[in-house]
């Protein structure tokens, strides 16, 4: 998806020479009168501009160590194994990225970004090593990174127990709204005991007050915002290269 640049004409360099070069036609004169005055800068909107971990060794270790804590919670389940295969893999293509992030909450995790280096950007540019577009991956914004921040920030300000987080996790995983499921009914029915039993145990840790169900689950809505091929691009490219991260979590699940 592309998004409009909202920059200001004062950050955009009419002269810059690599954009002149790459945008010249074979048929125009090259332009002798540069305005050296100017330097080249970079897009500063938050919606175009790219980022990546400022540190991303020892975060991506960190976020390893919560999506392992993610699926063994999954496979805890004794409800999750009654379902069918095609039905825990439809569901845990469904959820694990919310998942993640309600793990990196529940771990108090934070992390910083920088700007992805521009130099690495300029050589594929120059080399002309464009993929194809289906193959081209999603690259972090900060945007984004915003966007996954204001998340964690929301859930920390309520200070959820390990029980809450327990049965919030078990209404997003047994979701009945994912496509092409079998168990359907029976999805819908765990969902609906996990709603309970998040109720239920929000009475006596918080009795006084009473809109603490609405707000967790308003909050948990907000996860939708994020995408799961940003959480890959940003945590687990550095670490798994190209290998298909769905496939990973597939094997993990599906493992004894």
């Amino acid at each position: 998806m592309e998004y409009e640049c909202y920059c200001t004409e004062d950050n955009i360099q009419p002269n810059a020479i690599l954009f002149n070069i790459l945008s010249r036609t074979d048929n125009e004169p090259v332009d002798n009168n540069l305005n050296y005055t100017f330097a080249p800068r970079r897009c500063h909107c938050e919606m175009r501009r790219t980022v990546c971990l400022k540190t991303p060794g020892e975060t991506c270790k960190t976020a390893s160590d919560v999506l392992v804590k993610t699926i063994n919670f999954m496979k805890s389940l004794p409800a999750f194994h009654q379902l069918p295969p095609k039905d825990q893999l439809a569901l845990l293509r469904s959820c694990w990225a919310p998942l993640f992030i309600l793990g990196l909450a529940q771990e108090r995790v934070s992390f910083e970004v920088t700007d992805t280096p521009a130099a690495s950007m300029l050589k594929r540019i120059l080399l002309n090593c464009h993929e194809n577009t289906s193959m081209q991956m999603e690259q972090p914004t900060l945007a984004g990174v915003n966007t996954l921040k204001s998340c964690l920030k929301k859930f920390w300000s309520l200070d959820l127990s390990p029980k809450e987080y327990a049965y919030l996790k078990g209404t997003m995983i047994f979701n009945p709204d994912v496509p092409d499921l079998k168990a359907t009914l029976f999805i819908e029915g765990l969902q609906q005991q996990a709603q309970h039993a998040l109720r239920e145990v929000l009475l006596p840790l918080h009795p006084n007050d009473r809109g603490r169900f609405a707000r967790i689950l308003l909050t948990a809505s907000s996860l939708n915002a994020i995408t799961p091929s940003l959480i890959t691009e940003l945590f687990f490219r550095p670490v798994i290269g190209q290998t298909d991260l769905l496939e990973l979590l597939t094997e993990m699940l599906f493992s004894k």
